[in-house]
């Protein structure tokens, strides 16, 4: 009998999260899945739900010791859950920037470390972050959005450090771009659905054999 693999994926309760969870339960995985508010709009014998705030150290914690009362290694950890400040100008208010940093990096990194004790030898943690964190780019940049540059630009960085840490326990780290989405922060105006975009991550996740690396798609990503 082959031993269900378990995914562990923040921000599944809309968006690409949510598409995630859905895809990852259809492909027979045990999905432990986070939001704000420990709820998600649907339900599935292999679906856990855990709240999380990734801006509160208790939360955290508490989320983590839930966890670890299921008895399951992650196979799969998906960084997915983050935010904006949502300002349409280029002006960097500190106080946003700070909640977003919250939220994007130091929440995501703190969970993470705390995680990594339970991942798979042959597991895989994937960072879901944004051309917009790209340093070289050459296409559209959202110069107006700042904070959530900054953010997933770091966030870009701790997967290349991350990287370098877990390389000798065989444990694959990876930035993805899940590209233009229409969700709550994508707009309707984006290029694909979250269903769409879930089944372009889901692909390049199932077959990555490299480290330390940001892609797109199946194509690597400028950093």
């Amino acid at each position: 009998m082959t031993t269900q693999k378990t995914l562990f994926i923040t921000g599944a309760s809309r968006g690409i999260g949510k598409a995630l969870a859905k895809k990852f339960l259809e492909e027979n995985y045990s999905v432990i899945g986070t939001s704000t508010s420990g709820t998600i709009p649907f339900a599935h014998k292999n679906l856990t739900m855990l709240k999380l705030d990734l801006s509160s150290e208790k939360s955290i914690e508490k989320c983590v010791s839930d966890f670890l009362k299921l008895n399951k290694k992650i196979y799969i950890l998906i960084n997915n859950a983050g935010i904006w400040g949502g300002f349409e100008d280029d002006i960097i208010r500190i106080d946003v920037l700070r909640k977003v940093l919250e939220v994007n990096l130091f929440g995501t990194i703190n969970l993470t470390e705390k995680l990594i004790p339970s991942m798979n030898s042959s597991g895989k943690i994937i960072n879901i972050s944004s051309r917009a964190g790209s340093l070289s780019y050459k296409g559209t940049h959202h110069a107006n959005h700042p904070d959530y540059n900054i953010s997933k630009a770091a966030l870009n960085m701790y997967t290349i450090s991350l990287a370098s840490k877990l390389k000798n326990k065989n444990i694959l780290v990876a930035s993805i771009h899940p590209g233009w989405v229409k969700t709550d922060m994508g707009g309707k105006g984006a290029d694909i659905t979250p269903e769409q975009a879930a089944e372009d991550i889901y692909k390049r996740i199932i077959t990555l054999k490299e480290t330390g690396q940001f892609w797109f798609k199946q194509e690597k990503f400028p950093w």
